[in-house]
């Protein structure tokens, strides 16, 4: 990790948030926890999402209470149907749900309306007709105050008047604001007479045409925490300087409940990037293939590459819960998830850079049927049968002409042992005219059949096959890192940073029978080359595969040449 990393927590969910929940449960402050989860629904989730699904449905379930999914549905030019039920299909995947518990702040803007009017009736809110432009110039800046609007002393009656105006559809959108009237010279920019709600002429995906104005996130959020009796808030940091703005409503508002917003470090993760108008900048400029694209970090894109639900939150939990923002290597995911798919991925055999392997006093005619485990990591793991014949498909990387000491692969003279089958021995290579083998020549030891050796002898090394008259032909995409750069755009504009080398796609691999009913999703792994998953256009006739990770981590190995 690097100097700025968050420490992972081995020890399980103890933070400061669970801390201050427990202390308000035991001193009485609260019978009943409620949290919530509240995504904007113009974009899918990420893995930074996944960090504040876990904390607010964990509590929620740590302390018998109960954890909201709220949509923030106050933005119709952003926002899409699409959108909402990704989200949903997400948080359910990640293994939490939220039962009846299944809110929108569009269910409350009748309610939001009433108290934007009831802070004009006391004199704590305004139309303003400064345009966009302007409010920025009169709203000064970190070390020089503000500047009053010279609509900001309007009376409560044209003020109303001119709210209902507004939504009545009277003007056009940007012509009129509604702010708060709170200091113009407070240090806090956030209090300096924030806009709550604008005119904004798009069909909403829940209400159609009803509103042609809109309260803005920082009205809608607190006041829906309120209605719906949330009693902890819980924020990533960036929220923090917005948190008196959010007392302030709850001060001056007659709201049912005043819930407490708490604020977290977010997580940031090396080699991609958890900014949402970043992801949207991706997939609408065709940088990667969609919000599923297995390189991207949304949680259906980590749910395509076959990374499991359970490695995400287990991964959140070692992380823990800090007070500050922190970057987390990749490959402090990677490994977390290597642990978890070396319990439960099944092994099958495939060759993904295919030359052909002949063992010439093998009988031509001949196919055996050799058994082999499903998962030696699992001591309950069953077998299955794989077909072996005359004529295999290797790994061209496992033979080499000139090879040195330690390469105990295939190489003229050298005995190797064939994953469950055999041992073998090099005795020649065919080539084309550019010197590229083209074919592997070999003799078996009869006797060494499962891959023991009858007389004591040690083979140096193993190598996986498959069967040339009985293996499928697979596509198979090998995904890396996103971005070549840890920290993409730290040293120059954070596209150049995208990696060329994240897309590998083999067309021609050749893989063992097995694998032709694979389920989308169900982890396996490809012995000595990583952990796979079949796509979801994977067919029977058709297979595609995608890497989920590899069996260890090539990046750290590269870094240190």
């Amino acid at each position: 990790m690097t100097d700025n990393s968050e420490t992972p927590n081995d020890e399980g969910p103890n933070d400061f948030i669970r801390e201050k929940v427990r202390a308000d449960v035991d001193s009485g402050l609260h019978e009943h926890i409620v949290t919530r989860f509240p995504p904007e629904p113009n974009g899918y989730l990420h893995i930074g999402h996944a960090k504040s699904i876990c904390l607010n449905f964990g509590i929620a379930e740590e302390f018998s209470g109960t954890c909201n999914l709220r949509f923030d549905d106050t933005n119709p030019a952003k926002e899409d149907e699409t959108y909402i039920r990704a989200i949903q299909e997400d948080v359910r995947w990640l293994g939490f749900d939220w039962g009846d518990n299944l809110f929108y702040a569009s269910d409350y803007f009748e309610q939001l309306y009433d108290w934007a009017c009831h802070l004009i009736r006391e004199g704590l809110a305004y139309v303003d007709d400064l345009s966009a432009e302007e409010m920025r110039e009169y709203r000064g800046t970190l070390t020089e105050p503000g500047t009053p609007s010279p609509h900001r002393d309007r009376s409560a009656d044209e003020n109303l008047d001119l709210f209902a105006r507004m939504r009545a559809g009277e003007f056009v959108d940007g012509e009129r604001v509604l702010r708060a009237k709170i200091d113009m010279a407070s240090g806090n920019i956030n209090l300096r007479d924030p806009v709550l709600y604008r005119i904004l002429r798009n069909p909403h995906p829940r209400t159609g045409d009803t509103w042609c104005i809109y309260p803005n996130y920082d009205f809608a959020h607190g006041q829906s925490d309120a209605i719906e009796g949330v009693t902890h808030s819980l924020c990533t940091l960036e929220f923090e300087d917005h948190r008196p703005l959010y007392e302030w409503f709850l001060e001056n508002l007659p709201v049912p409940a005043t819930p407490r917003q708490y604020e977290f470090g977010r997580l940031n993760l090396g080699h991609t990037v958890l900014s949402k108008r970043r992801l949207i900048q991706l997939v609408s400029e065709n940088h990667v293939a969609g919000w599923d694209d297995p390189r991207m970090p949304t949680v259906t894109g980590l749910r395509r590459r076959g990374v499991p639900a359970v490695a995400i939150r287990d991964f959140i939990t070692r992380l823990g819960v800090t007070k500050a923002d922190g970057l987390v290597e990749m490959s402090y995911f990677e490994n977390t998830i290597r642990e978890h798919l070396n319990h439960s991925a099944e092994r099958r055999m495939a060759v993904l850079d295919p030359v052909k392997l002949v063992i010439e006093n093998y009988p031509e005619d001949q196919t055996e049927e050799l058994e082999a485990v499903n998962n030696p990591a699992d001591e309950n793991s069953d077998t299955r049968m794989i077909s072996f014949g005359r004529e295999l498909w290797v790994e061209r990387d496992d033979y080499m002409d000139d090879a040195p000491k330690k390469f105990r692969r295939l190489t003229v003279g050298q005995e190797v042992r064939l994953r469950f089958a055999y041992f073998v021995t090099c005795t020649d290579v065919l080539k084309d005219d550019a010197g590229n083998v083209t074919e592997i020549r070999c003799t078996y030891d009869p006797d060494s059949r499962g891959g023991d050796s009858p007389d004591g002898r040690k083979v140096r090394g193993t190598i996986h096959w498959t069967s040339v008259a009985h293996a499928k032909t697979a596509e198979v995409r090998l995904y890396d890192h996103l971005f070549s750069e840890e920290e993409p755009g730290k040293e120059r504009e954070w596209l150049e940073d995208l990696n060329p080398a994240s897309l590998d796609i083999r067309k021609t691999c050749y893989l063992e029978p097995a694998l032709e009913q694979a389920v989308p999703g169900n982890p396996v792994q490809f012995e000595r080359l990583g952990y796979f998953c079949a796509d979801l256009e994977s067919r029977p006739d058709s297979l595609i595969f995608n890497r989920t990770v590899s069996l260890r981590d090539s990046w750290a190995k590269a870094k240190n040449k």
